[in-house]
């Protein structure tokens, strides 16, 4: 069976989209992915499963563009 952790989940302060970040271990063996769910308006889903040296490249460029403009916006709240 397929293990899937939560290992983050909040809400988009500006669009209301509920995302989830989860760590995805397949049954079938491989490399673990990370799962991105992005769930809006209550029945639509948008699911991202990506690799760890996607996961790295994506996470050090959206925080290179968010470290200077983060203290001037409100942050997402954890559910």
């Amino acid at each position: 069976m397929d293990q899937i952790t939560s290992l983050l989940k909040f809400r988009n302060p500006f669009g209301n989209q509920e995302i989830e970040l989860q760590e995805a271990r397949y049954e079938a063996g491989g490399t673990p992915m990370l799962r991105l769910r992005i769930r809006e308006r209550g029945a639509r889903f948008t699911i991202f499963d990506i690799d760890p040296a996607t996961a790295k490249l994506w996470a050090e460029t959206m925080s290179e563009w968010a470290t200077p403009l983060a203290t001037q916006l409100p942050t997402a709240a954890e559910d």
